[in-house]
């Protein structure tokens, strides 16, 4: 892994709150089906819609690197392999092969581009009529491709053999968008599963409670303090459950870790050292929402909380080239109490390899006494 930093086993890190508050830490049995959960339920059905409305996770929805490149190779193999049978010998083959490539690759690439372009349109439409509208651009987009090989090679095509590219084209569209289906499909049942796991996260009681109990304690004593954690947490769950956007800046989610930090803070005082290094220019770039938040969490259940002498927390964000770069390194002490099962960490590596595809990096793994996770996705 590129740039990476050297950090000690125990950071030396500024407190940004001194004090330590004893909290009662309650764990009620699991939350169950009810009107909060109904509502939660509700909300993500709302977010489902709105991306729906505006053709995000369709399968129209191919503005994506990740997605044009394996359309453009799996077009290019089939017109190579298409051409390998009518070819006298290799050169004819290369021969006919470019040929084929003016055509396909303009026609493969215009139909992407007129499936992003009309993915808000094209989304709402009936399953039916889906099919009919990606076969018919792809039949419109294989004919120009056959007009631009005309007129780029001044070939001539007898009438019956404009039928071709019309059939071919509507066929490669159909399997295209057969894929681009299954994909769709594969991806939005996890989004919806990510998003209602980490909003369960959010709730999960003992959390709620602690912080609750917190402020409760602040009231007396510090009536300020107390009401900064109740913004804190108020700001958590406007983000967890009214968050309807499929990406969200870089920047807000840093600042919603922050708010999660703080209440934390508040809670393990000493024991929780946190320092941040954050550059504005990385906060552009588009993320998945409630991206840093479990990874925060993770640090401060496993790498903080299980130490009697507690451990620091370093997020980091920096411009490299044309990306951007998030390391979030926490100190471990030992083996984890309460080793996790992992899943915070899936969640997000699946999370972004469904936005980003490709262009997108994750990187978790252990150094010695620190555990350091690293995300690097593309500068918006």
């Amino acid at each position: 892994m590129s740039d990476r930093d050297t950090v000690p086993s125990r950071l030396d890190l500024p407190t940004t709150r001194p004090s330590s508050l004893e909290v009662a830490s309650t764990r009620p049995s699991e939350l169950r089906s009810g009107l909060f959960g109904a509502s939660v339920l509700g909300q993500l059905d709302a977010q489902a819609q709105a991306a729906r409305s505006s053709g995000a996770g369709s399968a129209f929805d191919v503005c994506h690197v990740g997605v044009v490149l394996r359309a453009v190779l799996l077009v290019q193999a089939v017109v190579a392999l298409g051409v390998l049978y009518t070819a006298g010998g290799w050169g004819d083959w290369v021969e006919r092969l470019a040929r084929g490539s003016i055509m396909s690759l303009w026609a493969v690439v215009a139909w992407l581009v007129a499936s992003c372009a009309l993915k808000r349109w094209l989304a709402p439409l009936p399953t039916a009529w889906q099919w009919a509208a990606a076969m018919s651009l792809g039949a419109l987009c294989a004919a120009l491709g056959a007009a631009l090989l005309r007129y780029t090679t001044l070939a001539t095509l007898p009438a019956q053999a404009w039928l071709a590219p019309l059939l071919s084209g509507a066929a490669m569209a159909g399997a295209l968008f057969y894929w681009l289906r299954l994909r769709a499909q594969a991806q939005l049942p996890a989004d919806t599963t990510a998003r209602l796991a980490e909003l369960q996260s959010r709730i999960r009681p003992h959390f709620l409670f602690n912080t609750l109990n917190t402020a409760v304690t602040l009231v007396r004593v510090d009536p300020a303090r107390a009401e900064a954690v109740l913004e804190d947490l108020a700001e958590l769950f406007r983000v967890a459950l009214s968050e309807a956007g499929e990406s969200v800046p870089l920047a807000d989610e840093v600042e919603l870790a922050r708010r999660y930090l703080d209440i934390e803070q508040v809670r393990f005082g000493d024991r929780l050292r946190v320092q941040w290094e954050i550059d504005p220019a990385a906060g552009g770039a588009r993320v998945p929402p409630l991206l840093l938040q479990p990874l925060v969490e993770n640090a401060v259940r496993h790498g903080v909380e299980p130490d009697a002498m507690g451990g620091a927390i370093r997020v980091r964000t920096r411009v490299r080239r044309s990306q951007a770069v998030i390391d979030i390194v926490n100190t471990v002490a030992g083996a984890a109490s309460r080793p996790g099962h992992g899943m915070a960490l899936l969640n997000v590596r699946e999370r972004l390899r469904l936005m980003h595809d490709v262009a997108a990096q994750f990187v978790a793994r252990r150094e010695r006494d620190v555990f350091r996770v690293q995300i690097v996705v593309p500068l918006a």
